[in-house]
């Protein structure tokens, strides 16, 4: 997956071997869910109980995957394996990497606007 080239076959459906990385990683990720949520056992870092936490499907949602799939289907580069990228000499992956930062960074700072407007719209005159 550190291979834009072989990201855009799979998108392309020509070369199917992401499956199934991607499908080892998600049996991998859903059955280290399901015992960690059992357990009741909390988050290191965090402290939080490891469990569901289910989002609604907003515009947030539809708009951040929409932008996501577009920027993985022109570039190849999954932002999980960009790290990867660079590990393995791919400097170009910079460009991707400061760009998926930059989008970050938009992206808390139009919420945090959002929620300040939001607040201020809230409280009684």
């Amino acid at each position: 997956m550190y291979r834009p080239e072989v990201v855009l076959r799979f998108l392309q459906l020509s070369d199917m071997g992401l499956l199934l990385v991607m499908g080892g990683a998600s049996v991998v990720a859903g059955t280290a869910f399901a015992v960690l949520s059992r357990t009741g056992r909390r988050a290191s870092l965090t402290g939080t109980e490891f469990g569901k936490r289910v989002k609604s499907m907003d515009r947030d949602v539809v708009l951040g995957g929409g932008i996501f799939g577009v920027g993985w289907g022109i570039s190849g580069i999954c932002p999980g394996a960009a790290y990867a990228s660079l590990g393995v000499g791919n400097i170009a992956i910079l460009y991707a990497l400061v760009g998926m930062f930059a989008g970050a960074y938009l992206q808390g700072y139009v919420r945090s606007e959002r929620e300040t407007a939001e607040a201020a719209t809230e409280e009684p005159a």
